[in-house]
């Protein structure tokens, strides 16, 4: 459950980090004269921002204190940048820019984290402002009537389509049917990764169908870069970029590899100081991103989260999933400021993926071998009829 629950550690901090990026650019001008994904995290007093009594409608799972987790020097750091600083979150500014606008999260709980945790801070920006709450089947949507601003969660943690057929759940990596959902939308804010790592019961999908062959399973990462390919072909025919801004957010790191001494994250207090090599799926996204002609914004935020294993949620530090507010405290994301972006440049890329390499990203067993197995033959079921 450990590296599951990496989810939690990212929660809002990249949408919330790329707002601050966008206003800093706006205020000096410059976005290219500090990188801000490198830095550290340094404890503030002045932080968290509000606490979790004062969001009535966040989940039990996310709220850290509540479920019994005794220290609280986790919330109080927050994200510093080599080279800058960056503006603290105004909600108030935020519903103000985004008037009139739809932004949408789509992916996995990490997506989840983040939605609940921007709504969470809008709500005590504009306190008395009514909400509007509803959950339809995979799609969620926070509405501020006052402001007619909507914040929408779409869970795919795939991005592409698992659908039923024979009592088989299939993994269509070039089927993407949910993209429908996603038309129309102001800003679209992207992650997957995780997901594709589980193995065995909380294994998502019972086969994998590619080209119209079906497999028994596939190398991870493979499979990865398959569906991204897929995802980024939808870019390139569907998305109207003069009218929908696009970000994509870094790979979700795990913490199985390099916890505490316990082998988990229970029981740290304070971030580490090496985040350690980088994440072989970082290459595989960045090489389906590096060949879009349309803008579409990596937020790299792989690192920062990396570091942080004390504000991992270890099933055997405290009861629930839960996410930690320190990242609460970076501003957010407003249409007009998106527009201060450069045209993408090409991604560079963080280090050659090897077919053959020993690199453990993932959590179970099953998952490690699967990329340790990464270029090794899929076992092919049947071919499907065309």
């Amino acid at each position: 459950m450990g590296g599951f629950l990496l989810t939690a550690i990212v929660g809002a901090a990249a949408l919330l980090l790329l707002s601050s990026i966008l206003i800093h650019a706006r205020e000096t001008g410059t976005i290219n004269g500090c990188d801000f994904f490198q830095g550290s995290w340094i404890l503030d007093d002045s932080y968290p921002l509000y606490d979790t009594t004062q969001c009535p409608f966040i989940e039990n799972e996310f709220d850290c204190q509540k479920n019994g987790r005794p220290d609280k020097d986790y919330l109080k750091y927050r994200w510093q940048p080599d080279s800058c600083n960056l503006t603290r979150f105004d909600g108030q500014n935020f519903l103000s820019n985004y008037r009139g606008k739809l932004l949408m999260f789509v992916g996995d709980s990490l997506s989840l984290n983040q939605w609940q945790s921007l709504t969470c801070m809008l709500h005590i920006a504009v306190p008395e402002a009514p909400y509007k709450l509803e959950r339809i089947q995979d799609l969620s949507k926070f509405t501020f009537p006052t402001y007619n601003v909507s914040i929408l969660f779409s869970r795919k943690a795939f991005l592409v389509d698992i659908r039923n057929e024979e009592n088989l759940r299939v993994l269509k990596l070039d089927s993407i049917s949910a993209s429908k959902t996603w038309e129309g939308i102001d800003t679209l804010m992207f992650n997957s990764w995780h997901w594709w790592l589980h193995t065995g019961s909380k294994q998502g999908w019972d086969v994998i169908q590619y080209k119209n062959v079906l497999y028994k399973d596939m190398n991870r990462l493979l499979a990865y870069e398959k569906a991204l390919n897929t995802w980024a072909r939808w870019v390139k025919s569907r998305v109207d970029a003069s009218k929908t801004k696009i970000i994509f957010q870094g790979v979700s790191s795990d913490h199985a590899t390099f916890a505490g001494p316990s082998g988990n994250c229970g029981g740290e207090k304070e971030p580490i100081k090496d985040p350690g090599e980088a994440h072989p799926a970082e290459t595989v996204l960045e090489r389906a991103l590096k060949g879009l002609s349309k803008p579409v914004y990596l937020f790299n935020r792989t690192r920062l989260s990396k570091v942080r294993e004390d504000a991992h949620p270890s099933f055997s530090f405290y009861l629930f999933l839960s996410f930690s507010f320190s990242f609460l405290s970076f501003s957010f994301l407003s249409s007009p400021l998106l527009l201060l972006l450069p045209s993408p440049s090409p991604f560079p890329v963080t280090s050659p993926l090897s077919p053959t390499s020993s690199t453990s990203v993932s959590t179970a067993s099953g998952a490690k071998q699967a990329l340790n197995n990464a270029g090794k033959s899929e076992s092919r079921i049947t071919k499907i009829a065309s």
